[in-house]
């Protein structure tokens, strides 16, 4: 166990940090230290920067980043419309558009560099040097992405949601979590991940809200239709991670047929 005190240590540190800063009213900056303190467990590891993804990705990656925000978000939005879980007012949808285009390019940079540079880029790479496969580190970043937002939902003033709902939120950090780890590991990039996290953000809470404040479809029953701390974003979460996983893992198995000699 001890070549994985630094891992261990590192994620320890950041999960305390946050937690302060959440429980003094700071949540707006509790991302933040992320940075100084990935990049100066990097800098102890000596990590190459391919290992920590920094790297651009291919162009199909990205319409991978693409698609999992706008599909899981897009089907969402048609349930609960359909259901009477949500109504759009004509006069939100301006100020929603806005925060749409803000959140989604102003959150690239800030994801890349805090919650994905973090946990998919040091993490990810310190565990990988240590010898744990793809798989296992997959289910670990993934789990501690969902520890580190516990504080969250639990502390933040304005953010706190009732005790089913954390349950719920804590599940959905993970099996998203898990969603980006596995773009990770199709692209190998953070770049590529940021962007499918910018755009989550931007649609989950310009649209539904962050907690429980309301977005731009006002109140809804969050606890059935909410993308992170619904029923339903749960579900369609867990599909989409299923389906990822198992189109990625037929895509990078290799092809053991033998080629048919000239003639036969």
């Amino acid at each position: 166990m001890s070549r994985f005190l630094l891992p261990l240590g590192g994620l320890a540190i950041a999960i305390a940090v946050t937690t302060a800063l959440d429980a003094n009213g700071l949540t707006m900056w509790s991302a933040l230290p992320l940075l100084p303190l990935g990049t100066l467990l990097w800098w102890l590891e000596r990590i190459p920067r391919r290992d920590m993804g920094l790297v651009w990705g291919r162009g199909r990656d990205y319409g991978l980043a693409v698609l999992y925000p706008v599909a899981v978000l897009g089907v969402v939005t048609a349930i609960a419309m359909s259901l009477g879980g949500a109504h759009l007012d004509p006069g939100r949808e301006p100020k929603m558009l806005l925060n749409l285009a803000l959140m989604g390019t102003l959150g690239i940079p800030m994801a890349i560099f805090t919650e994905e540079g973090f946990f998919r880029g040091w993490l990810w790479a310190s565990l990988s040097r240590r010898g744990l496969s793809a798989a296992r580190v997959l289910v670990v970043t993934s789990l501690a992405f969902a520890i580190w937002h516990l504080s969250y939902v639990t502390l933040a003033k304005g953010f706190i949601l009732p005790p089913a709902q954390v349950v719920l939120f804590i599940a959905n950090a993970t099996v998203i979590g898990a969603i980006w780890g596995t773009i990770r590991l199709i692209s190998r990039s953070i770049v590529v991940t940021g962007v499918s996290h910018a755009l989550w953000n931007a649609g989950a809470y310009a649209i539904y809200g962050e907690g429980p404040k309301p977005g731009a479809f006002g109140t809804i029953d969050t606890l059935i239709f909410g993308p992170e701390i619904g029923l339903v974003g749960f579900i369609l979460n867990s599909l989409f991670l299923a389906v990822l996983y198992i189109w990625s893992t037929r895509s990078r198995r290799p092809n053991h047929a033998q080629p048919q000699r000239a003639g036969t």
